[in-house]
């Protein structure tokens, strides 16, 4: 009988979630409901060994539906758990209500999960802040109330908890700045004012690493994106330092705001929402990794990378082949069509219908066996998704594909089982629907 260390045991699951891949502005599909995640605005709060991913079901709007909750062992793959607040037949959360920007934390001296979030009207007039609770961080959550802390307006939020376990409630008040206040011990009521910038600005986050505190926030643009900055100091009451960029200039921080900074290991990742606003639905999210050193932050934009969730690691994506869609098998009425944005020039459409149209990829090459993830570039020009079967090597999985807005394909990823050596994967729409078109399919190599 042979026996594995747990250090062991660790290194092979590091090993085998470290081909997985973060596909910055992608379809994410959960893994158990096939449809793109529906959490933005969002916090990440980890518990034992799993993460959850708690934010906005933006599926009808601006219009509040629910608080969604999404677990994952190694922060790529997610499964839906469920709504922690859903729309009620009045009040805060109530028909045409907005609640924005949820972030949970958790009270070890009340063993209870707080949640803070952005209460607002539909004109965004009531600029205030309520609070929950709930006994387990995904299940459902007991709404307490709404008011503007200290009598001040409060839009875009967020929650910190320091090392010593104090609570803190940022806020954006943009007649006066952006503020920190401290929250009471059980982190249902607020204090005091800690700190306010003169500046303007929203989508506060807040970290610290050795013992330097680092505030990120973005201008106030509405939905439209820009040039997100970060100011930090030794201290929360400060003197803190101007703001300053950590992303490239002019870039509006790769199309995306911030909305939270999530510890991995030693290392932070940058959560940021890329926001449709004629289509909330289909905003998608931007995760990338976030440098800090000394007192510098710094990021710089990527296609594709990997995250390894034990160590905290972060590495450049993959070399990878590439397979027209044009070029593979189509059958049962599936067909090539021109499209001039497409990398060849043409894609594989007609997927789906009553005849259910699919297209396969042969030989697909792999260097060795593991879990990992293919981008699928698409169109897909109605307003809403599109749906597609991706069988890998005979293993079937739902997959969602968002509009791609016109111009480039669209990127939607799925996570699969590769072989050493060659593969087959086919797409297909087999529920009378229409599937997306088919520019190509991006394979990890090595």
């Amino acid at each position: 009988m042979h026996f594995i260390s747990l250090a062991s045991c660790v290194l092979l699951a590091s090993i085998a979630s470290a081909t997985l891949q973060i596909v910055p502005g992608a379809t994410w599909t959960a893994t158990n409901t096939g449809q793109h995640i529906q959490a933005h605005g969002a916090g990440i709060i980890k518990v034992g060994e799993k993460w959850y991913w708690i934010g906005e079901d933006k599926t009808n709007g601006t219009a509040f539906t629910n608080v969604n909750c999404y677990s994952s062992s190694n922060l790529v793959e997610w499964s839906y758990e469920g709504a922690l607040l859903s729309r009620t037949a009045s009040g805060d959360t109530g028909p045409s209500r907005v609640i924005e920007r949820p972030k949970v934390v958790y009270n070890k001296q009340t063993s209870k999960y707080v949640m803070w979030m952005h209460i607002d009207s539909s004109n965004y007039g009531e600029a205030k802040i309520g609070v929950a609770t709930g006994d387990s961080v995904c299940g459902k959550y007991t709404y307490l109330g709404s008011q503007r802390p200290l009598g001040f307006e409060s839009r875009d939020s967020g929650v910190y908890v320091d090392d010593d376990g104090k609570g803190y409630l940022l806020t954006e008040d943009r007649r006066n700045g952006l503020r920190i206040n401290s929250l009471s011990d059980d982190y249902l009521s607020i204090k005091n004012n800690i700190y306010t910038w003169r500046e303007k600005y929203e989508s506060p986050a807040l970290i610290k690493k050795n013992g330097i505190y680092f505030m990120f926030a973005s201008q106030l643009t509405g939905w439209n994106p820009n040039d997100n900055y970060y100011s930090t100091s030794s201290s929360l009451s400060g003197p803190w330092s101007g703001w300053k960029k950590f992303a490239d200039s002019g870039s509006n921080t790769y199309a995306s705001q911030t909305t939270f900074i999530l510890p991995v290991g030693d290392n932070f990742m940058y959560m940021g929402d890329r926001w449709v606003s004629g289509n909330l639905m289909r905003s998608t999210y931007v995760w990338l990794p976030l440098r800090i050193d000394g007192q510098t932050a710094s990021m710089k934009n990527a296609v594709n990378w990997v995250l390894d969730p034990v160590t905290g690691s972060m590495t450049s994506g993959p070399t990878e082949n590439q397979y027209e869609g044009e070029a593979a098998t189509m059958s049962n009425g599936a067909r090539t069509v021109s499209c001039s944005s497409c990398s060849g020039g043409n894609s594989a459409g007609y997927l789906g219908g009553s005849s259910a149209g699919a297209v396969t990829f042969v030989n697909v090459q792999s260097e060795a066996t593991t879990r990992t993830t293919i981008r699928i570039k698409h169109l897909n020009g109605d307003r809403s998704q599109r749906y597609a079967t991706v069988i890998v090597n005979g293993k079937s999985q739902n997959l969602a594909f968002l509009p791609h807005g016109g111009g480039n394909p669209g990127s939607s990823v799925v996570h699969v089982d590769l072989n050493q050596g060659g593969n087959v994967v086919e797409i297909v729409n087999s529920n009378g629907g229409w599937g997306p078109d088919i520019d190509r399919i991006m394979v990890p190599q090595t």
